[in-house]
């Protein structure tokens, strides 16, 4: 009886060629990723991050100064407590949740992150979804700030591998630089 020889990725089992059998096996394990996931990418790291979080706060503190402040005073809003917070500190936190919210959402950044070049992607490479941004901007921060000690994870961002705080392991996120540093221009600031 002769041998044939065996193509390569091809088995041979009762005579019969289960090349085909082997094949569906790899395009159903072969999962495609968008474009942008394609691209080589740079993890941000801690300072840059913290950098962007502390224009976004001057951001949100300045919308809470110039329009809701003003509008709470307009309005009459006075002594209005929910479960010992008054009125303005609860509006102050919605504010807060809701501009790192819509603007993850909507645009993948905050106009701090846009500052520094920072954008927030799914592990995945998919689209962020809403039940992500919940997890992220809600659990993960209102952990941050309702347990004291949970602010220094924080600076877990500089020590982990994939450069993620808390919140961003909690819904599977991480953030990014989006050029590669070789293209960020950096100037030199002369002294005289």
């Amino acid at each position: 009886m002769e041998q044939r020889p065996r193509a390569e990725g091809r088995r041979t089992v009762n005579g019969k060629l289960r090349h085909r059998a082997v094949q569906r096996k790899q395009e159903q394990e072969f999962v495609t990723q968008p474009e942008a996931a394609e691209r080589p990418f740079y993890l941000a790291g801690f300072w840059l991050r913290l950098w962007a979080f502390l224009l976004d706060l001057v951001t949100v503190y300045a919308i809470n100064g110039l329009l809701l402040s003003p509008l709470w005073r307009f309005a009459g809003g006075g002594e209005i407590t929910i479960a010992s917070f008054s009125g303005q500190t609860v509006l102050t936190a919605l504010l807060f949740f809701l501009y790192f919210a819509i603007m993850t959402k909507v645009a993948g950044q905050t106009v701090g992150k846009m500052v520094f070049g920072l954008r927030v992607v799914s592990a995945n490479g998919q689209p962020l979804t809403w039940g992500q941004i919940l997890f992220r901007e809600g659990v993960g921060r209102l952990l941050h700030h309702i347990f004291f000690l949970l602010q220094v994870l924080y600076v877990t961002v500089a020590f982990t591998a994939r450069k993620q705080g808390l919140h961003d392991m909690i819904a599977d996120t991480f953030v990014i630089q989006e050029k590669e540093p070789e293209q960020m221009v950096y100037q030199p600031v002369e002294v005289k």
